[in-house]
């Protein structure tokens, strides 16, 4: 289990979906025709497994719910170009299979939920980071980036030695933007003058905004030379590249989605990575599947992950981070007043 801190999420279960191929196993939900459901199904996003951010968290998840309810799954890889048809074909195919529930991990999956939603009403579909649809099969799961953004940002005043720091994101869209507001907001909570860099890496995630490494890199440096020495990415497999950059600068990076100090895959940067603002698709995911395959109760609707209800939050794995007392006492401070409302977290 990953460790997280008193100040983050708190009692959301871990769990994911994904697309690539695997077995598959049985329980006694229904499935499209009826009969018995084969397990979960999960289509991931742009970048695929191995982001080691926000499509491994749905990994996680998925990986939990096959072991704690003795079910086994599907998972399945995006493709570079795909279009709605293709997302909603593959949806189709795991539905026909038996999959039950079935995921689409990312905003991008709304009209394919949408369309094969319909078409199989006795199937509950999950997606992530959407609430467009309004169906009674539909969990349209969402969180508030922007209050772990906030407590980032928070964060990232107070590491600084320059009052300087950057933001960048991977594709220049609402959703990425309640990460840049909260985190500016938060940083500015701390010192109204620092000076924050921001660069968006594209205008569409076709272009290759949250699955380039190279750019996030590219844009790291940039925002380096001049002269930030904190950076926050919320831009998918592209946040490797600023973590790696970071690193090679010994400055502090920020990481986003899954607690980056943990993880294998970047365990040549973990000193480097302050701490992350976390979104708890694991659990997102992972709830979605014991509604349907233990509970029997699918949950449909919009369903929000906040700091209230530990949706969101910090990771504390760092313990340069986790032993700053003046960090920690400001981090706290911030969630505290998130909480009782005190503070009202901008999106954008």
């Amino acid at each position: 289990m990953r460790r997280v801190s008193r100040i983050a999420v708190a009692g959301v279960a871990t769990a994911a979906l994904a697309v690539t191929v695997s077995a598959c196993g049985s329980s006694s939900t229904s499935s499209a025709t009826g009969g018995k459901s084969k397990g979960i199904g999960l289509a991931y996003d742009v970048g695929g497994k191995g982001d080691q951010s926000f499509n491994d968290a749905a990994f996680a998840g998925f990986q939990k719910a096959e072991k704690d309810f003795g079910v086994s799954g599907r998972d399945i890889e995006p493709q570079d170009g795909e279009s709605d048809a293709d997302k909603a074909q593959r949806l189709e195919t795991l539905a026909k299979a038996g999959y039950n529930p079935i995921i689409g991990v990312g905003y991008s999956y709304a009209p394919a939920v949408k369309e094969v939603a319909a078409k199989y009403p006795k199937v509950t579909f999950g997606i992530i980071d959407d609430n467009t649809i309004n169906a009674k099969n539909v969990a349209d799961m969402v969180f508030h980036e922007e209050e772990s953004s906030y407590l980032a940002g928070v964060a990232a005043a107070k590491a600084t030695k320059k009052n300087h720091i950057g933001f960048i994101g991977g594709v220049d869209i609402p959703l990425i933007h309640k990460f840049e507001a909260g985190y500016v907001q938060g940083a500015q909570s701390v010192n109204p003058n620092i000076k924050v860099e921001k660069q968006y890496l594209t205008e569409t995630a076709q272009e290759g905004g949250f699955s380039s490494p190279d750019k996030g890199q590219n844009a790291a440096q940039g925002q380096i030379d001049a002269g930030a020495d904190v950076l926050y990415a919320a831009a998918g497999l592209s946040g490797q590249g600023v973590i790696k950059a970071a690193a090679a600068h010994k400055i502090w990076a920020v990481g986003v989605d899954s607690d980056q100090y943990q993880q294998t895959a970047l365990a040549a940067y973990k000193n480097y990575i302050l701490t992350s603002a976390l979104k708890n698709v694991e659990g997102a995911v992972y709830d979605l599947s014991k509604s349907v395959i233990k509970d029997k109760k699918p949950l449909s609707g919009e369903i929000r992950g906040s700091l209230v209800n530990g949706g969101v939050g910090l990771s504390n794995s760092n313990p340069a981070f986790a032993g700053n007392a003046d960090i920690q006492a400001a981090v706290k401070k911030a969630e505290e007043g998130i909480k009782n409302g005190t503070i009202k977290v901008k999106t954008s």
